[in-house]
Parts: structure tokens; C-alpha cells; sequence
């Protein structure tokens, strides 16, 4: 039986996923590192885990945590993160500037692939990185 809770594909069959197929899993992947640490911090109404949520996931949120991991990426890393970046979205969500959104689903392509792969750890250390403050 397949275990879909921890992937572990081959670079070839991530590389033959759309570049958006990748950024779809890295989006719920994000979400779960962000649920999952806010949750793990303790004591937070619903309402404040979901507020705090949603500031992690929005895409300006996002843009920002991609722009810190940028230095840390490895070169497969870094092509995941430009794959997701230089996709053509049909549309920008109205709280998001158009490079705010293309770094948004670099940071979600690239998440996608390390999850895909089975990058936990790494998935950990970048999560981690992204979160922490300068």
C-alpha cells in the first residue's frame, strides 16, 4: 500500500509533475508546518490559530519567507523555487502584487519537491529558517 502521508518519488517522476502540480502540494505542506507550529507554541483560541494561519499562508507572507531561504537553497533547490516562480497563473489574488504571488508559488513548488522526495528533514530545516526571526 502506498504511503501518501510521506512520499518518497524519484527526481524524474517529481520533474514530470507541472510546475503548479508541485506548488498544489506545496501549499498544503506549508499549511501543516504553519498549522502545526502555531499549534505546538500552546494555549490559542480557534480563531487566533486561524487568524495566525492565515498570515502565515497569504502570499506576501510567503514572498518574504522565500526571500530569506533564498541564500540557504541548494542548486536542485533553487531550480524547484524558479520552476514555481516563472509559472504563468491566470490570476493574482487582490491582497498580492504579481512578484509577491510568482515568489509565493516558488516557495510552494519548491516545498511540493522536497516533500514529494521525502525531504523531511530539510523540509524541517527550511521551515524552520523561513520562521525564524533575523
Amino acid at each position: 500500500m502506498e504511503n501518501y502521508f510521506q512520499m518518497n518519488l524519484t527526481r524524474q517522476q517529481i520533474d514530470a509533475i507541472s510546475n503548479l502540480g508541485l506548488a498544489h502540494i506545496g501549499d498544503g505542506v506549508w499549511e501543516l508546518l504553519c498549522r502545526s507550529f502555531l499549534c505546538a507554541q500552546g494555549e490559542k483560541t480557534v480563531g487566533r490559530l486561524h487568524h495566525d494561519t492565515i498570515s502565515m499562508v497569504k502570499a506576501p507572507a510567503q514572498a518574504a519567507y522565500a526571500e530569506k531561504l533564498l541564500p540557504l537553497l541548494t542548486e536542485q533547490e533553487a531550480a524547484y523555487y524558479r520552476r514555481g516562480k516563472n509559472s504563468h497563473v491566470h490570476a493574482v489574488p487582490k491582497g498580492a502584487t504579481p512578484a509577491q504571488y510568482a515568489k509565493a508559488t516558488g516557495l510552494e513548488t519548491l516545498f511540493g519537491a522536497l516533500y514529494l522526495a521525502g525531504e523531511i528533514q530539510r523540509i524541517n530545516q527550511l521551515f524552520q529558517a523561513a520562521i525564524t526571526e533575523a
